[in-house]
């Protein structure tokens, strides 16, 4: 089946679009008619530039207010079309969509729109062309699909088809089951495109805040389901319109719609095998089954204050690295290295960024199948040469250079610890347990892009987005985590500096993970037992104590244990949740430590503000974390 995107959909001028949509792996493109326009060539040319890039042409795109036109403005749409005809001649293209009118001087009737249809038709058989028809959501007469596809029908020509858009469709909460009623063969083009469920102006939400399938709420894959049931055949293409890509990285927006392209065909041939999807063979989403380390990259003094806090947090060291001046820190099922090679991917982490998080190990049924469905999505595989001894572990490319190893569960992952490292069991330190979240931190206009590669290549499930107050700007969160909890993954979207997150991107020029937080069946245990290693949390005003007491009713000393410890706490319907903070270093990165309660699955959300109000506290000056 053909990929294919619409040039709309990306930042750049056509020149580049062409470079990113083909270095993404798409068969083919939509010329979008105003990127043609701003172009300084021939249509002649901009064809040729697209082939020479292996695409095709597979749409030009959109002609506009034609149907249900009284004369003289009826005549003047047929001397428009014509035009256009030669300009795809010229291009090399043989099929053009064209939207549904919004001319406030069309006429309505099913009959009229299929009359001039029909002889469009007719002109453009004349010179080998085709018509797509597309209903848009916001249309003057026809607004629905099904609308459109009884003018095709009654058109009754061979070169008059129908073009599906997931959006106008689902937009208007229309079955797209009813789909499959029309003849596959009628149908000439697909596109699809996603969207956050937002109550809205049908045209303004079209034109500002579509986004790739799986980085929205809508259904996009039972629509391409109902499409592909008809038989249909053609290219499955993007049309994304979107204010953060239209002023993002072109080369990574078209990456991202490759990605959500293929991811969203898999589901749909996974959700109805008997489908005939022409597809490669591509792994199923691996169910994530934990974190198996987090790898710092660090030198000199910098090294020693993390391993000096690693310490009052109650992690030992317990092996070094066979080959490398690498150490390995645990504490029950955490394991965090601390990398400090002069040479390799840590030490290029360490140079662009100081001390920082470089590497994640995520713990997976089949770490191969992980790499090869990256790789199916187009995702930078990893690699760089072992030592005498050292495990081949599976790897690619994740946020801000940083790195994600995939580890097989059991045997493999204690090879790992027992070849490189020459350690067995892990001591139990403090009584923290497991990593429960990793908070990755990022520029907002990224935000979308991560979550897509993470609910693309696991089997997760995506929180609603959040706001979170800072007090000098706004944080946007989002959590992708497995439907058991192993993982979770905060991705907290920075707009600006000001901002902890974004003083966080500053300081360290991009760095991915902000903070860490480790999991404890009871932090009142073990914060005892770090407070006699040193470990000196983070504090809070007698404010928060004070409100906590009026919002719950807590058990009689149980404040003042809370007061006394700096822990903050959350309650909902399900659980409660108790959190307490490291002091921030090395830029800004600290941990965190929890206690969640049977059933919580939040991240004591109403505690950011005054959490991030008490870290800007320990700040050197507004903006400079202090290390």
């Amino acid at each position: 089946m053909k990929t294919s995107i619409a040039t709309v959909s990306l930042s750049g001028n056509l020149q580049e679009k062409c470079e990113a949509i083909a270095a993404a792996r798409f068969d083919g493109i939509e010329i979008f008619e105003q990127d043609f326009i701003a172009y300084d060539g021939s249509p002649a040319d901009v064809g040729r530039m697209v082939r020479d890039h292996g695409l095709e042409i597979t749409l030009f795109q959109p002609f506009r207010d034609f149907e249900g036109l009284p004369e003289p403005l009826r005549a003047k749409a047929f001397d428009r079309a014509e035009r256009k005809f030669d300009l795809m001649q010229e291009l090399g293209t043989d099929l053009i969509l064209v939207c549904s009118s919004v001319h406030p001087e069309s006429l309505g009737g099913i009959d009229r729109a299929a009359a001039d249809f029909h002889e469009l038709g007719e002109r453009a058989a004349a010179r080998g062309l085709r018509i797509g028809y597309e209903a848009l959501a916001w249309g003057r007469h026809v607004d629905d699909h099904r609308d459109a596809w009884e003018i095709v029908r009654r058109a009754g020509h061979d070169s008059v088809g129908l073009v599906l858009d997931s959006f106008h469709t689902l937009a208007r909460k229309i079955d797209p089951d009813t789909i499959r009623r029309i003849p596959g063969d009628r149908i000439f083009f697909v596109q699809l495109a996603d969207a956050p469920a937002i109550e809205m102006d049908l045209l303004y939400w079209s034109r500002h805040f579509r986004c790739m399938p799986g980085e929205g709420d809508l259904p996009v894959p039972e629509f391409l389901q109902a499409v592909m049931a008809t038989g249909y055949g053609g290219p499955v293409s993007l049309e994304i319109f979107n204010d953060q890509f239209r002023g993002g990285s072109t080369r990574q927006v078209a990456r991202d719609g490759y990605r959500s392209l293929v991811a969203v065909m898999d589901d749909v041939r996974r959700a109805e095998p008997a489908l005939q999807l022409d597809l490669p063979p591509i792994p199923p989403r691996q169910k994530p089954e934990g974190v198996a380390f987090v790898e710092f990259a660090s030198r000199d003094e910098d090294a020693r204050a993390l391993e000096a806090l690693l310490g009052t947090l109650g992690f030992e060291r317990t092996g070094q690295h066979r080959n490398k001046k690498v150490a390995l820190f645990q504490q029950g099922d955490i394991r965090i290295v601390l990398n400090e090679e002069t040479t390799g991917h840590a030490a290029s982490a360490w140079i662009s960024r100081g001390t920082t998080v470089c590497d994640i190990g995520l713990a997976v049924g089949d770490a191969q199948a992980v790499l090869d469905r990256a790789g199916a999505l187009g995702t930078e595989p990893f690699a760089q040469p072992l030592g005498p001894g050292e495990v081949d572990i599976p790897a690619v490319r994740g946020l801000s250079g940083s790195v994600l190893h995939f580890i097989d569960p059991g045997a493999d992952l204690a090879q790992v610890w027992a070849q490189e490292f020459g350690v067995g069991s892990a001591p139990s330190g403090a009584g923290l347990t497991r990593v429960d979240h990793i908070a990755q931190t990022m520029s907002y206009e990224d935000m979308l892009s991560w979550t897509l590669f993470y609910s693309a290549l696991f089997e997760t499930r995506k929180s609603s987005m959040v706001d979170v107050f800072d007090p000098d700007g706004l944080v946007r969160s989002q959590v992708i985590a497995s439907t058991d909890g192993r993982m979770r993954i905060t991705l907290n979207g920075a707009d600006s500096h000001r901002t902890l997150a974004g003083s966080f991107l500053a300081e360290t020029f991009g760095a991915s993970v902000q903070h860490l937080a480790l999991a404890t069946d009871d932090i009142f245990a073990t914060l005892e037992a770090l407070a006699k290693r040193g470990f000196t949390p983070l504090p809070m005003p007698q404010n928060y104590y004070d409100d906590l007491a009026a919002r719950f009713d807590l058990p009689e000393g149980l404040l003042d244990k809370m007061r006394d410890r700096c822990i903050l706490y959350d309650r909902d319907a399900d659980g409660e949740f108790f959190q307490c903070y490291s002091r921030a270093f090395a830029g800004g990165f600290f941990f965190e430590l929890v206690q969640r309660g049977p059933g919580y699955q939040g991240y004591g959300a109403p505690n950011a503000p005054f959490r991030i109000a008490a870290q800007k506290r320990q700040m050197r000056g507004k903006g400079v974390p202090s290390r």
